[in-house]
């Protein structure tokens, strides 16, 4: 008898015992597949690749353990509740019992997923975690248009809109946005908030044509899921900033689809509500203490009191007033505050042709008030107070002279490098610089583009730091005398940093001809001795010049290292070393291009 031989109907072990497959998992919990898929988008249980497939390449196993979570879930219960009373409901239609069908259809049973998202999501830095998806969904579906085909309602767009503007708001009011870019597929952005980074995309305000090849039963059923996850997350941090949720909107500014403006008005009236609410709770704390100094205040005073500080401080009407913020600045860190100051005391005017909501939350979350042609602006386009204007047309016909016009990448380009750039490269009929992303690290890829330099250098400007001139590098910034040139060190400073210099590319010499000496199988007393009796001036010439044979030298020190490697290693190595290749081959081709562009501008101008 074999060693691991098991008689049938015993238990599994292994693979066998741990992973299951989706039709297994179907016929236990006695659903149907689209049932079951749904169970796990809520209960977030994916498939798995176990390292052996017992069945066969051609199924989807689960874990036996996630299986197991899904019996005792109680939404499962209410599901097959839901199908159950959606049979009564059928039945009665084709009995032709309306009066019943529709008595029946207004007390169905619901469900709620309140419960779904403290389990998944113990703490609220998990939640924040997940959220990038999230909210890319919810704004995806914010901008399509509702089809009753595909069971996209009206009502749930709403909702994702009223979502997705709730979460700008708070990102806007409190300065969390740091980057943002513009793609085909929309418009990126990156927060951070608690700690967190969050990126999600915005599609662009065009008109969404739905697909066929996509499946909406599988995205509303996650978007299910974000909505209530979205809706716990925006409650905690409108209270954590002491503003009450869910808000309370002007209704005009609603109907006029104005609902970022209208959430920022409610902001400020809320903030000025609750300092005055706090300085009203100081002021009769204090008279109190003068009451009891006296004698015994009257209960129906105190219960008054009690009453006014019970009122609700974010009435509609109360929305009107724009009053100055009470928030403290000393809370913030240095990267929010650099970011509430980029566009202070700054105002701009979007024309009707720009990105309006994109612009909207972008501005004002770098400091700036901005403004809108049409009903409910701030203010109007004639307001002389107005410091630059975004426009997005070849030509501007009336034009104010105390205003600059720049097209609308101005703005983005300027919250990436966090400083006002020049613009006379974005104006009105010019071809804007190149819009790079935020996102890409330009020293790991190998290619800085000269934009990206330009940008450095006014960086630099702003801060007052010093940068290597064009065509220099780090190692050309750190001579001597250039650093005497710029008048950034003395005279006696600079020849003390020059001796300094020479002493260094002796000693590296010296080191060079030793490791040199060593690989021929000299000894180290015959090279020291050799080495002394060279001169110091030799020894600074040739230390500034590069060795002939070090490359052969480097390259033989590697194939050697590869010789020692297992041949996991040499594999992993040489992907690595293909990689790079890749990545080398790839600038090379952007300088080329590069070099074409400057040869065909230089042509064009003779």
């Amino acid at each position: 008898m074999p060693k691991h031989y098991r008689p049938p109907g015993k238990k599994k072990e292994g693979n066998a015992a741990r992973y299951v497959t989706r039709s297994q998992a179907v016929k236990q919990l006695q659903v149907s597949l689209p049932l079951f898929r749904r169970l796990c988008i809520l209960k977030g249980v994916f498939p798995r690749e176990p390292k052996k497939k017992v069945k066969g390449n051609h199924h989807t196993y689960y874990h036996t353990k996630d299986i197991a979570f899904l019996h005792h879930e109680p939404l499962l219960e209410k599901f097959r509740d839901i199908r159950a009373y959606d049979k009564k409901v059928k039945k009665a239609k084709a009995k032709k019992n309306r009066d019943l069908a529709e008595r029946l259809l207004t007390r169905r049973p619901g469900y709620t997923l309140d419960r779904l998202i403290c389990e998944r999501y113990p703490k609220f830095t998990d939640a924040l975690r997940d959220l990038d998806d999230c909210l890319t969904m919810v704004h995806l579906f914010a901008a399509l248009p509702a089809l009753e085909s595909e069971k996209v309602q009206v009502k749930r767009i709403h909702n994702c809109r009223r979502l997705s503007h709730e979460w700008q708001a708070y990102i806007s009011r409190t300065h969390k946005l740091r980057k943002t870019f513009i793609s085909v597929k929309g418009i990126y952005y990156q927060a951070e908030v608690e700690g967190q980074k969050i990126t999600w995309l915005a599609p662009h305000s065009l008109q969404q044509v739905l697909t066929d090849d996509v499946d909406f039963n599988v995205m509303l059923t996650f978007l299910e899921f974000y909505e209530t996850l979205l809706a716990f997350v925006n409650f905690r941090l409108y209270h954590s900033i002491n503003v009450k949720y869910p808000p309370i909107l002007d209704s005009r500014l609603e109907a006029l689809a104005i609902e970022l403006y209208a959430l920022s008005r409610y902001f400020t009236a809320n903030s000025s509500a609750m300092a005055l609410e706090s300085q009203a709770i100081s002021s009769s704390g204090s008279a109190q203490i003068d009451i009891t100094k006296d004698g015994t205040p009257d209960e129906s005073e105190l219960r008054l009191a009690q009453l006014q500080h019970q009122l609700p401080s974010n009435e509609p009407g109360t929305l009107m007033h724009l009053v100055e913020d009470a928030n403290g600045e000393d809370e913030d860190d240095e990267e929010t505050k650099e970011c509430k100051t980029l566009f202070k005391n700054k105002k701009f005017f979007l024309s009707r042709e720009v990105p309006r909501e994109s612009l909207l939350f972008v501005i004002p979350a770098f400091g700036g008030a901005v403004s809108w042609e049409g009903e409910g602006a701030p203010f109007k386009e004639a307001d002389q107070s107005i410091t630059y204007q975004i426009v997005d047309r070849p030509t501007q016909g009336h034009i104010f002279l105390s205003r600059e016009y720049v097209q609308p990448q101005w703005v983005y380009d300027c919250v990436n490098a966090r400083i006002i750039l020049p613009t006379d490269a974005y104006m009105v009929g010019r071809v804007p610089p190149p819009h790079l992303s935020p996102f890409v690290d330009n020293e790991t890829e190998g290619y800085v583009p000269e934009y990206a330099e330009t940008i450095k250098r006014l960086q630099a400007a702003a801060r007052k730091e010093v940068l290597p001139i064009p065509g220099a590098g780090k190692e050309d910034l750190d001579d001597p005398q250039n650093l005497l040139v710029e008048g950034i060190i003395s005279r006696t400073e600079a020849n003390e940093a020059a001796e300094r210099k020479k002493k260094m590319l002796a000693l590296e010499k010296q080191y060079h001809n030793e490791l040199q000496l060593e690989l021929q199988g000299v000894q180290y007393s015959s090279s020291v001795s050799n080495v002394n009796k060279r001169s110091s001036a030799e020894d600074t010439e040739a230390g500034e010049e590069s060795l002939p044979d070090m490359q052969q030298i480097a390259e033989d020190s590697t194939t050697m290292s590869k010789v020692v490697m297992s041949r996991k290693k040499r594999r992993l190595y040489e992907a690595m070393q293909i990689g790079k290749e890749r990545k080398r081959a790839h600038v090379d081709l952007l300088k080329e291009r590069k070099q074409k562009l400057e040869a065909a501008q230089g042509s064009e101008k003779s």
